[in-house]
């Protein structure tokens, strides 16, 4: 593959790791949905660092890793990240051809390398990700784009719907 992805997964938990600071005032947020049927807010974020697992260590050509017993999501998000971290960047100089195979909802897939990682793990991480942001956001947490992807800002009260504040 010729590329690390751990350092995109690991930006990316840190983010998600410093907007679970800012809604520790609201605990409310963890069993929220979006909608009936979709996850709730914490089971969002878990879903999320398990795609980041998911995705790394069969590139790496390792097992797996689980880190759901953690006992907060930000010690699973720390615990995993610790693991990324640790794994040599070598582990994913293997033939882009090479099948990694998952599960994704009721279906068994087997993709190329390339096609797992950027077809499919991506996606799914940051769609978890989204879904977790746009719960704290539909539940009024004080966060923004910027908490979501570290460089966007904004003017305080800044809106899409009105001017901002002098």
């Amino acid at each position: 593959m010729n590329s690390h992805p751990v350092a995109i997964f690991c930006r990316s938990l840190g983010q998600l790791s410093a907007m679970l600071d800012k809604l520790e005032a609201q605990p409310q947020i963890l069993a929220t949905r979006l909608h009936p049927d979709m996850l709730p807010f914490a089971q969002q974020v878990r879903a999320a660092v398990s795609f980041s697992l998911r995705g790394c260590c069969p590139l790496a050509g390792l097992e797996v890793a689980d880190f759901s017993a953690a006992a907060s999501l930000q010690e699973q998000i720390a615990q995993t990240m610790r693991y990324l971290k640790a794994i040599p960047a070598e582990r994913f100089d293997g033939p882009p051809d090479r099948i990694c195979r998952d599960r994704a909802g009721f279906a068994d897939i087997a993709l190329p390398a390339g096609e797992y990682l950027n077809l499919y793990i991506l996606p799914n991480f940051y769609f978890h990700f989204s879904m977790a942001y746009a719960i704290a956001r539909s539940q009024g947490a004080a966060i923004g784009k910027g908490d979501f992807d570290g460089y966007h800002a904004y003017a305080p009260g800044f809106s899409f719907e009105r001017p901002a504040a002098p």
